[in-house]
């Protein structure tokens, strides 16, 4: 009688269980103990999709191309002889699908500032697989280090306006274990904000005096200035 057979164990032979649509991959499964020939049938979700004999102690490989959310899930693996009814089965893996990022947004609670001034920049993707990676760029310079975030939340960076230098063209960038997916945000443009005049208060208040002083007198005319006048007559 053949040697029993070990429950096979079911390992990725080449690729990764995190993919993106039209990925190849390729899983392996092998009985360590038994003796050949061996049939190794794959099912996902609990149905066939392939079956091998392997003659000797190699692992069958099974390659599959991730075309769809279907083939997604839970996949196992099952070792039996021929000869016998029975069979064990394997460990499962799942493959889950990485979603592309989307375009980042980059904004600012305020786009007006002044020299002197702290301002904040906020960089976000609102879809794409986690976690994300961010970096700010002032023109072509990276300005800051990067920030990876776990959650489905903005990174944040903090500026402080200190020259008309810092007037230029912020962007951020955005990528995630998606390969070749990194994404650049809108432009953003701080604005200088005019600064008041220390003299424009007092000319303001003057104005004003002088129009209270011109509605006053236009006010006294009917009721002193004509009486004044006819008394006199």
């Amino acid at each position: 009688f053949p040697e029993m057979l070990s429950n096979p164990k079911l390992v990725l032979a080449h690729g990764t269980l995190r993919v993106v649509m039209k990925q190849n991959v390729t899983l392996s499964c092998l009985s360590e103990s038994g003796s050949p020939p061996v049939r190794y049938t794959l099912f996902k979700h609990n149905q066939q999709v392939s079956a091998l004999n392997r003659s000797d102690s190699t692992p069958a490989l099974f390659p599959l191309t991730i075309s769809s959310a279907s083939d997604l899930g839970e996949y196992k693996c099952k070792a039996e002889y021929n000869i016998s009814t029975g069979g064990k089965y394997s460990n499962s893996l799942n493959f889950t699908l990485l979603e592309p990022i989307s375009k980042p947004v980059l904004s600012s609670p305020t786009s007006h500032a002044k020299k002197g001034q702290n301002v904040t920049l906020s960089c976000l993707s609102e879809n794409g697989s986690l976690p994300i990676t961010y970096l700010f760029f002032k023109g072509t310079q990276n300005i800051s280090p990067q920030k990876t975030m776990q959650k489905r939340e903005a990174a944040v960076i903090f500026l402080f306006i200190n020259s008309l230098s810092d007037f230029g063209t912020y962007k951020c960038k955005a990528n995630n274990s998606v390969p070749n997916n990194s994404k650049y945000s809108n432009a953003f443009n701080f604005t200088l904000a005019e600064e008041r005049s220390h003299s424009q208060p007092l000319i303001i208040s003057l104005g004003l005096i002088l129009l209270l002083l011109i509605i006053g007198l236009a006010l006294a005319i009917p009721f002193f200035i004509i009486p004044l006048y006819k008394a006199s007559e």
